[in-house]
């Protein structure tokens, strides 16, 4: 953070000295009015990035050095970051910039339909229809261990990996209920065959997850976003039966308590949500809060 200061003070130093005010970058007041008014994913990212080369292109023209432009713009999208929920979008968010501004230093005389060209891959296998749900982040190999001693479920129960990607999750749900018939639905094309070869023993599906019907099934297994649990609730909660199971990985459901939290990987957590009236399960707590697992 002391970088970030120097960094903070030369530019706002050469702003007045421009004639303009004193820019004045705080984490906390950024902190704070991010959190207060969270936005749709990727708009934080977007506009990170556009901040941080918005930043870059001004402190080049107000005489900055490219080494103390780009450093000042990186660290900028990191306070950003900083604000954003979850580990692997504060990531994103972070590295947008400066590996952007990187790629575009090393390929300066490349024609614009090459970027284009490029991009054609990144649609095809991410269409923008499934931008609004989570980006492809696999599901840890051993993220549900322990998921069998809270959920109970019958032999051959349904249980469906509601956008599968590449069909991590389904490989984990396998290991942890290896007699339930497992399903998989994803949006896009590429990765739906691509969960589909690599786990010929589940059905996998191309539809959309928030169209596709969850009713029949015992549990449902979702890896979000923050935004997008509400939404999910909502819809277990309309379409499966009482008694049925709803467990999300490291995002939780606004405003319920669960019943049951499982902490295998200490940097995410596994919560456990059951469909109406929810039977006590042995190892959890009572009704003031749910149980925790390591």
């Amino acid at each position: 953070m002391a970088a970030y200061g120097l960094a903070s003070a030369a530019f706002s130093a050469r702003c007045k000295a421009a004639g303009g005010g004193t820019l004045r970058l705080t984490m906390p007041r950024l902190r704070t009015a991010l959190l207060r008014a969270p936005l749709p994913w990727p708009l934080p990212a977007v506009l990170a990035w556009l901040l941080a080369w918005t930043l870059f292109i001004a402190a080049r023209w107000l005489g900055a050095a490219p080494v103390v432009a780009l450093a000042l713009a990186t660290l900028a999208g990191a306070l950003v970051a900083a604000a954003v929920q979850g580990r692997w979008r504060g990531l994103l968010v972070a590295g947008g910039f400066p590996v952007s501004a990187l790629t575009l230093a090393g390929a300066g005389s490349m024609p614009a339909w090459i970027w284009l060209l490029a991009a054609l891959p990144l649609v095809w296998a991410y269409p923008l229809k499934a931008w609004r749900d989570a980006p492809f982040f696999p599901t840890p190999a051993r993220a549900l261990d322990g998921l069998a001693d809270v959920v109970r479920l019958p032999t051959s129960a349904r249980v469906l990996d509601a956008g599968c990607g590449a069909g991590h999750g389904l490989q984990a749900l396998r290991g942890v209920w290896p007699d339930a018939r497992l399903e998989g639905v994803e949006w896009s094309r590429p990765l739906r065959w691509l969960a589909a070869w690599r786990c010929p023993w589940a059905r996998v599906r191309r539809d959309d997850m928030w169209a596709d019907d969850w009713s029949g099934f015992d549990l449902v297994y979702v890896f979000q976003r923050p935004e997008s649990m509400a939404r999910a609730w909502a819809k277990a909660e309309r379409e499966m039966s009482a008694g049925g199971w709803l467990v999300s990985l490291e995002f939780e459901v606004p405003g319920r308590t669960p019943l049951a939290r499982l902490e295998v990987d200490p940097r995410r957590s596994v919560w456990v949500y059951r469909m109406g009236p929810a039977p006590r399960v042995a190892g959890t707590s009572d009704s003031t809060g749910p149980a925790k697992r390591r």
